[in-house]
């Protein structure tokens, strides 16, 4: 995908803040530092744009990222991060399941995972939350450069088991070193925008 323009439109933290120009979306969640923001910048050919954090569980909003005026890529708010109280905890799920459940123009929520390690009961129960929202599972391993090769194999493995992927779900492998999953991404966005791969259920027939 050629982008010629890409900005965050908005840092969310309510519904009452969503853009309401009604472009499809397309979200990522994945566990606190799991590398969002940094797959995001790839994706965008951008060094900073979306802001990438030593600390995890920092961010605690959805950020809506315009891409040509055509679609939004959100940005989700990591979970799984144990230094978050109780509430921040309860208040970070309402969010999220607001967001999943009512939100009419998001097309299809992307799992990221790290492919270093097995996934965890939050990357399940996310997973859990996706299928029931979109029925089908896409699941982005990141962090792909950081395993050796004899390991690669095994771990994507793993996720796929661990998940309970089935043969109408899809995982794609990514690096943010090099181009490894980048075009994979961006070819699953445009089929879902055509309908061709997990037709949006917002579309009239």
């Amino acid at each position: 995908m050629n982008i010629h323009n890409a900005s965050l439109t908005v840092s969310a933290v309510r519904p009452n803040q969503y853009p309401t120009n009604g472009l499809m979306e397309f979200a990522f969640a994945g566990r606190s530092n799991v590398g969002k923001s940094s797959m995001i910048n790839k994706l965008l050919n951008r060094k900073s744009l979306a802001r990438v954090s030593g600390t995890p569980g920092k961010t605690a909003t959805i950020n809506f990222y315009n891409i040509d005026d055509t679609i939004y890529l959100v940005d989700l708010p990591g979970y799984g991060y144990a230094q978050r109280s109780k509430q921040e905890t309860e208040k970070w799920g309402k969010m999220m399941e607001d967001y999943l459940a009512n939100r009419e123009p998001l097309v299809q929520t992307i799992l990221l995972v790290d492919s270093r390690h097995k996934p965890t009961k939050d990357d399940i129960q996310m997973a859990q939350w996706i299928r029931h929202y979109h029925e089908n599972l896409i699941v982005i391993a990141t962090k792909m450069d950081k395993l050796k090769k004899r390991e690669i194999e095994p771990n994507l493995e793993r996720i796929w088991e661990t998940l309970e992927m089935g043969e109408d779900d899809l995982l794609v492998p990514f690096s943010t070193q090099d181009d490894e999953g980048k075009c994979s991404v961006w070819d699953m966005i445009e089929m879902m925008r055509a309908g061709e791969l997990f037709p949006y259920e917002g579309e009239e027939e």
